[in-house]
């Protein structure tokens, strides 16, 4: 009987164990497949361009804080509103006449070109609010390991950890059980309470099995060299790094709004190794003319919001690092450079090319720099590390179009490999002696 009683404890511990791992990992699992990326991003993209100017997710600007709106306006009510606001009010609704009156009567710009889809996708943006960037999907041809040691989600690693836990309770338990049938004493035995006795038992068990010190022993040097490798490989990478510049430049307003091509500001990235940084004059060709932003252009940064005010006086920050009198109109002399401060760096002993990526391979500047025409502030996109660019080879097919010089080559090694489309890694794009020195 006293098997028997050992057994069914034994069952029940398991049991209750596979299912918290089960319903652990299940929840998990769930949780990271929540937020619908397409609408995510259609929404964002649209709240961006049609109400950032006037609304924010957490804060009242101009009109009130649109995060989680849904909860608190019907859905049918927020398409008219934002469709033809001043049709709502003119038929009478309460609602709409207490938000007119609420904002001294300033009247909110109507959207009837916003189809109910787009309106929805908003929405959602709005029910979901701001993910960090850190949670940001990667785009399009970027492999999940960018050779920083984290390739693995964090979640996959506490579900690991959690099987690890149960395991050892499930191996414990087995050796205790197998001790008392051996015809062992049951310590503790005026123990009440099942669990503090089953507890007892277990740490009793954990303390006297010399398997379990040595698998403990080996498991703490496995994390100790994934946490320690995991965190040299993160050294110099810069992933995110988006440091405070001496003037706000918003790539939005510039390469997203007005449509002004990268190559026009970063002109030699096309003909030399570096991309460039465009001198103060670059940004002359246009301020000449253009003293301050339009009405209700807003930027939004991390830390703060800049309205026109605050906008203005970055555009005289430029005046004053070229010499432009904006009085006068004419140069006074007195320049000053921009300390802009450089966000992406590789190490001295990498070689890369931008003409040689740009010009020769056609690669977009988003590829690396991702997608700039969205960003106010600019950041580092990628990690620029080695595993990461040797996936873009290995992924990226070798564009003969209008480029002679690879059609034997290419003719030999399709053949080669049999493939109809050559890869730059095996065009040699994985030669040690192609990236350093």
């Amino acid at each position: 009987m006293k098997s028997v009683a050992l057994h069914n404890r034994l069952t029940s511990l398991l049991f209750k164990s596979i299912t918290f791992l089960l319903l652990f990992a299940f929840t998990i699992s769930s949780n990271a497949q929540d937020v619908d990326e397409a609408r995510y991003k259609e929404g964002k993209k649209l709240f961006k361009s049609q109400c950032a100017s006037c609304h924010k997710l957490d804060k009242k600007l101009i009109g009130p804080k649109l995060g989680g709106v849904e909860s608190r306006r019907e859905n049918d009510w927020l398409k008219s509103w934002i469709k033809n606001n001043a049709a709502l009010r003119a038929s009478g609704d309460a609602d709409a006449i207490a938000i007119y009156e609420e904002y001294n009567g300033s009247v909110m710009t109507a959207f009837p070109a916003l189809t109910d889809q787009n309106i929805d996708d908003i929405l959602y943006y709005t029910t979901v609010g701001e993910i960090k960037k850190v949670a940001e999907v990667k785009p399009e041809g970027t492999s999940t390991d960018d050779g920083t040691g984290g390739g693995a989600p964090s979640w996959v690693i506490m579900i690991l950890a959690a099987a690890i836990i149960v395991a050892f309770i499930m191996i414990a338990s087995l050796l205790k059980q197998v001790n008392e049938l051996k015809g062992n004493k049951k310590e503790n035995s005026d123990v009440q309470s099942n669990l503090k006795r089953d507890l007892q038992e277990l740490w009793v068990g954990i303390q006297k099995n010399t398997f379990l010190h040595v698998l403990f022993v080996i498991f703490a040097l496995l994390m100790s060299a994934y946490v320690l490798f995991g965190t040299l490989f993160s050294v110099g990478v810069d992933q995110g790094y988006q440091p405070v510049q001496p003037i706000v430049f918003s790539h939005k307003i510039h390469a997203g709004d007005n449509k002004i091509d990268c190559q026009y500001c970063h002109s030699s990235a096309k003909h030399s190794k570096h991309s460039g940084i465009p001198s103060v004059n670059v940004c002359m060709n246009c301020h000449k003319s253009i003293a301050e932003v339009a009405e209700n252009t807003v930027v939004v940064l991390e830390d703060r919001t800049l309205e026109k005010a605050e906008l203005d006086k970055e555009i005289a920050k430029v005046y004053k690092a070229a010499g432009w009198d904006a009085e006068e109109l004419k140069y006074t002399g007195d320049t000053k450079p921009i300390k802009w401060v450089r966000i992406h760096n590789l190490p001295d002993f990498v070689y890369f090319n931008h003409s040689q990526h740009v010009t020769v391979a056609g690669v977009q500047c988003q590829k690396c720099h991702g997608p700039v025409e969205e960003m106010e502030e600019l950041y580092q996109h990628a990690p620029l590390t080695m595993g990461w660019c040797i996936d873009c080879h290995r992924e990226t097919d070798v564009d003969l179009k209008g480029n002679e010089y690879y059609a034997k080559i290419h003719e030999q090694l399709a053949k080669k490999y049999g493939v109809d489309k050559v890869t730059a890694a095996q065009l040699g794009g994985l030669e040690c002696g192609k990236c350093h020195y």
